[in-house]
């Protein structure tokens, strides 16, 4: 009778932990491949990611989170809407300008599916006119320099089927450094004023700013 006990005590322990494996792994999975998490659950997700994101880039714990979880930042100038949907890739102790994020290539700037920018209505982006709509975000990085990309086909993996025939935004702007590591890529829709906005995107030791007006 103890062996059969300790035995069914086994399998009981097996079964939790395949099913708590599973969970990790299929959220990770939704990151990587794009495929629909269940809408009830949806919002549970991005707000638990957000949440340790935030705490690892404030440095208030380890970042122990093997994968590129997606998060989805939102912010307002005005009346007009800007939601940038990305994967937030980890540092781990990896070079990261110029290793895994390689010079003068086009880089999803983020992880796994096109990070994706919607505008609800048409904006300005360092003066030039964007219709309201979603769009892909890519750059080309340099050391001295950043090329940044708008373009149409924002349902795709990396940049697996990127045409630079679909940009419709390229434009040139200069990295910012800082001293402190951001441990998880992070964008940011901070509001200057009623028509004013800056978007960044700040990883490792790098940030960019694109200076955004509502038309």
């Amino acid at each position: 009778m103890k062996i059969n006990n300790l035995f069914f005590i086994v399998i009981l322990f097996f079964l939790f932990a395949c099913g708590s494996a599973s969970q990790e792994t299929s959220l990770e999975d939704h990151s990587q491949h794009g495929s629909e998490v269940p809408q009830k659950n949806l919002a549970d997700v991005l707000n638990g990611m957000a949440s340790y994101i935030d705490s690892v880039n404030a440095e208030l714990k380890p970042d122990n989170f093997k994968g590129s979880p997606r998060r989805e930042t939102i912010g307002n100038i005005g009346d007009l809407a800007i939601t940038i949907n990305y994967g937030s890739p980890g540092v781990k102790g990896r070079n990261i300008w110029g290793g895994l994020v390689g010079y003068d290539q086009v880089w999803v700037t983020g992880a796994h599916m096109a990070t994706m920018i919607n505008f609800s209505k048409d904006v300005l982006i360092e003066g030039q006119k964007i219709t309201a709509g979603t769009y892909a975000f890519f750059t080309i990085t340099k050391p001295e320099e950043w090329t940044i990309i708008l373009n149409k086909n924002y349902q795709q993996h990396l940049t697996d089927d990127y045409k630079e025939a679909e940009d419709i935004l390229r434009l040139k702007v200069k990295p910012e450094t800082s001293e402190k590591i951001l441990q998880r890529l992070q964008y940011e829709v901070l509001t200057e004023d009623s028509s004013t906005g800056i978007i960044t995107m700040t990883w490792e030791k790098i940030k960019i700013a694109l200076e955004v007006k509502a038309v």
